[in-house]
């Protein structure tokens, strides 16, 4: 595997496990919802670089969407409401 397939197969495993959080989390008041908001802004613009082929920053935008969920969790913004463990 290139450099390339390795990043683009990366950022698209991380993508779908952020996707997956997100849906396994509620906001807890406003604070909570400005979270989602970033996370889906986030996946949203790492879903837009991957169209674009530019896997660095889609890789990037990614990770910061993962880092708002933990972030979120660990402030008791975002609340997890599945059995489902988000920080595997």
């Amino acid at each position: 595997m290139s450099l390339e397939e390795d990043l683009r197969a990366e950022t698209e495993k991380w993508l779908l496990r952020a996707e997956e959080a997100l849906e396994a989390v509620s906001a807890r008041g406003e604070e909570g919802e400005r979270f989602r908001i970033n996370v889906a802004a986030y996946l949203s613009d790492s879903r837009h670089f991957m169209e674009k082929g530019d896997l660095l920053r889609a890789f990037e935008a990614v990770i910061w969407a993962w880092a708002w969920i933990e972030i979120g969790q660990d402030v008791e913004m975002l609340i997890q409401e599945s059995d489902r463990s988000l920080k595997n």
